[in-house]
């Protein structure tokens, strides 16, 4: 008898615990991690928003498009060893990457289950925007784009196959190919007009790629802070899983600009390879999420592709920045070359005006400015 009054003043201690910290109507309260359910506000909110910036992306997309010439991507089509490299990455890297941090830092089975469907997760369309602003091969990028959308609904399935049957049965996790298919048509279709728009009218394709790639950049940071407000409630997460999400972008990046390099690639390319490897379309990830696991299960790991896409960013602009630094210091030491021999072959001329008395031939002076510079 006592140790049923006593079991039920802490069962009473708990509630009063988990009711100062989750409000009422939470579904689930563990401690200070709730999750509330959707209201029609919530709802509503996230369906426009998703519409907004569906539109916007497509607009975007088919700036992306305008900096795509026909031949050289049907080139990429027909010699596929870019798309082919990307490939490698997109389903050989990731995935085993996801597999062994998730082995590595030892976390539970149904976080190791999200971190490897974000590794099999195709590229997304934010890589296509940044890889413009690095000077990107912006045809491979489309096209490994649009290839590893396409091939994700078979290589998904494989890859989830084999390296999450030691933590789940395969068939528990349900992929939306409905969702896989929406986001090929929203790349492919605006891509395509914006091919076409370049083809006829070149010069106005210039200004709409200015317009869209200033558009996409803001929209990669929108669509990251949209992420995060829908969110409802207080998550605690693994700091596990915080880890993994800074250093499997990161190693996404990395890995496949050596993979790249090894491959024989360009340096632009590479740039183009390794934005591609690194970003992934986490929306893709958090519907497979949404839709495969249970209530209970979500508080587990639910923010993860949050985690992901925020690192994804951070990691991106990091990039950015660094090749920006890199070109201005390129293009000012090409600067300082180029005066440089121009003093030099201005000294020449007036050395040898000097010696004949200051007349110089006309020969002299074409052999001069003609002669080559190493």
């Amino acid at each position: 008898m006592q140790t049923y009054l006593l079991s039920q003043q802490f069962s009473t201690r708990c509630l009063a615990e988990n009711s100062t910290a989750c409000p009422t109507n939470a579904t689930i309260c563990y401690g200070t991690s709730c999750v509330l359910p959707e209201d029609n506000f919530n709802e509503t909110l996230s369906v426009v928003l998703s519409t907004i910036l569906t539109v916007m992306l497509a607009l975007v997309m088919f700036s992306m498009g305008c900096n795509v010439e026909l031949q050289k991507f049907w080139a990429h089509i027909k010699r596929p060893w870019g798309i082919f490299v990307g490939f490698l990455c997109q389903f050989g890297i990731m995935p085993l990457a996801a597999f062994l941090l998730s082995l590595a830092f030892n976390v539970l089975p149904i976080q190791a289950v999200v971190v490897m469907i974000m590794g099999c997760c195709p590229g997304g369309s934010a890589s296509n925007i940044v890889a413009y602003w690095v000077d990107g091969d912006m045809d491979l990028s489309i096209s490994m784009t649009t290839c590893s959308t396409l091939l994700a609904m078979g290589m998904m399935p494989l890859c989830l196959f084999i390296y999450t049957k030691m933590w789940t049965d395969s068939d528990a996790i349900v992929l939306p190919y409905n969702s896989i298919g929406t986001s090929l048509v929203a790349l492919v279709i605006p891509v395509s007009i914006g091919m076409y728009v370049n083809y006829r009218w070149p010069n106005k394709a210039k200004i709409i790629l200015k317009v869209g790639s200033i558009v996409g950049a803001i929209l990669i940071v929108v669509i990251a802070v949209v992420g995060g407000i829908l969110y409802r409630g207080s998550w605690i997460i693994s700091p596990k899983l915080w880890i993994i999400g800074t250093i499997f972008p990161a190693a996404g990046y990395s890995l496949g600009f050596i993979l790249a390099r090894v491959a024989g690639l360009s340096w632009s390319r590479c740039r183009t390879v390794s934005l591609e490897t690194g970003m992934q379309n986490t929306q893709l990830c958090s519907t497979i999420v949404q839709l495969s696991f249970s209530p209970e299960q979500l508080e587990l790991m639910f923010t993860f592709p949050l985690i992901y896409s925020i690192f994804q960013l951070l990691f991106a602009l990091m990039i950015l920045a660094g090749y920006r630094i890199y070109r201005r210091r390129q293009v000012k030491t090409e600067t300082d070359v180029e005066k440089t021999e121009e003093n030099e072959d201005s000294k020449s001329v007036s050395s040898h005006a000097k010696i004949n008395g200051g007349f110089v031939s006309n020969e002299t002076k074409e052999t001069i400015t003609s002669a080559p510079t190493s």
